[in-house]
């Protein structure tokens, strides 16, 4: 087993400035040509510190941007225009993508696809509440007016 420093997140082992143990040719063949992580050593804990420090540092920075973009979301309402037939059901539904382009092209900045909650399905037009993970402890509700195109 080797015992290694992650210089960045990686996704079902830990984040930047972990120490963590791991079989030797996972740190040797993946992590460590990658830059994911540097090997264990008594002066890598200074560099553990100044690792934490940054992340702390982004995390904060991030946490005030997503409660920033959450009021201007919630304040908003976003329109959206779709397919739909005579009685207002639409061709399809609304997907995750189209209301991150919507948001954007309205101006209330860029959201990630996968951040977004629709709940049930958008299969009519009207008015829709949505919900948004802009950081993991900031949830915005964005009104979704959906029209006929």
């Amino acid at each position: 087993m080797a015992k290694i420093i992650l210089t960045q997140e990686v996704t079902g082992l830990g984040a930047a400035g972990d120490v963590v143990t791991v079989k030797n040719g996972y740190a040797r063949n993946y992590l460590l040509p990658r830059g994911f992580a540097v090997t264990w050593t008594q002066g890598g804990e200074r560099q553990v510190e100044s690792i934490r420090a940054a992340r702390a540092a982004r995390a904060k920075a991030s946490l005030e941007e997503a409660q920033a973009q959450a009021t201007k979301l919630s304040e908003a309402t976003v329109t959206l225009s779709h397919k739909a037939g005579a009685e207002g059901r639409l061709f399809g539904s609304v997907s995750a993508d189209a209301i991150a382009q919507a948001i954007e092209a309205a101006g209330l900045g860029s959201v990630d696809k996968r951040a977004i909650h629709l709940g049930k399905a958008i299969r009519s037009t009207g008015a829709h509440s949505v919900s948004v993970r802009l950081h993991e402890d900031v949830v915005a509700n964005v009104e979704l007016e959906v029209v006929a195109a």
